[in-house]
């Protein structure tokens, strides 16, 4: 049996700073990681993929946990295709950023030098030992085909050497009739496949699909089940507090990804207020971690 580690999407959230989860002295940057260690093995990362991390920031993150603690670090928004803010890259990258709205066509070398610059910063992470995967989130608009798998293969060539996973944000990718082929390519590849729970009844839902692409890790993320995904503000597209008999629901299928993988991640993004903190606590406890 793998080890089944369970942790948040972030720890610097302002709703969960501002919720009152961490205690008095524990609310500055240092006492809130340290606070965070203390309780779960794992977190992510989601600010490296509105901006450009800091080799400083790595090196504190890895100075402030304890042995064993890892972080998930998601990959930056050019690098997946996803629109990207001029003011998101340093000053002297910008005029080589695309105009269109969608950067999959992004200049090979504009990418080459951001992914030098991004994988430099997690430096420090990785020589502690304490990064556990780079997660590549893509687009709606990266559906699955020959062009989408090729996208993928740079990704992959540019990110040689670094643990990946993939998130995907268009439902065909994990549904009938394409899950073999996805589950395929990203073996190839060498990608751990996240597996998704959010709302079912949309259009844009993510079928929750378990597959098991690396031996090394297994990911699920949680992103709440609120019919607002897709649309309003963050807190309304993520507000959801997931109930008992909802996280039963996966407790066997990560039962059954720690089977096959050396390390299963599971990561709540349902990040209002402390609802994320409260469900990752709870899903400890329905897999016997605490």
């Amino acid at each position: 049996m793998g080890e089944i580690r369970v942790g948040t999407c972030s720890w610097t959230d302002k709703a969960l700073v501002a919720s009152g989860w961490y205690p008095k002295g524990h609310r500055d940057p240092e006492g809130r990681i340290r606070h965070y260690a203390a309780q779960f093995p794992v977190v992510e990362v989601d600010s490296t993929y509105y901006g450009l991390p800091s080799a400083r920031n790595s090196q504190l993150w890895a100075d402030r946990t304890p042995e064993g603690f890892r972080f998930d670090v998601k990959a930056f928004s050019l690098l997946t295709g996803h629109p990207t803010r001029p003011e998101a890259l340093p000053a002297d990258l910008r005029p080589a950023l695309p105009s269109r709205r969608e950067r999959t066509d992004a200049d090979a070398g504009l990418l080459d030098e951001v992914w030098h610059r991004y994988s430099a910063a997690l430096d420090p992470l990785r020589a502690s030992g304490r990064l556990g995967t780079l997660i590549f989130q893509f687009p709606r608009s990266l559906v699955p085909g020959r062009p989408a798998a090729e996208f993928l293969r740079r990704c992959r060539e540019r990110a040689a050497g670094w643990p990946m996973a993939v998130e995907f944000r268009h439902p065909d990718w994990w549904r009938e009739g394409h899950v073999d082929e996805t589950t395929a390519l990203l073996t190839e590849l060498g990608a751990a496949a996240v597996a998704v729970d959010m709302v079912q009844t949309l259009s844009a839902s993510i079928p929750p699909v378990v597959r098991v692409t690396t031996p090394e890790l297994a990911l699920v993320r949680f992103h709440g089940r609120n019919g607002a995904w897709g649309t309003g503000t963050k807190e309304e597209r993520f507000r959801h507090a997931y109930t008992p008999e909802e996280l039963s629901e996966w407790v066997p299928r990560v039962s059954e990804m720690s089977e096959r993988a050396e390390q299963v991640h599971v990561l709540f993004n349902n990040c209002c207020g402390d609802a994320a903190v409260h469900a990752a606590q709870a899903m400890r406890q329905l897999l016997g971690l605490s």
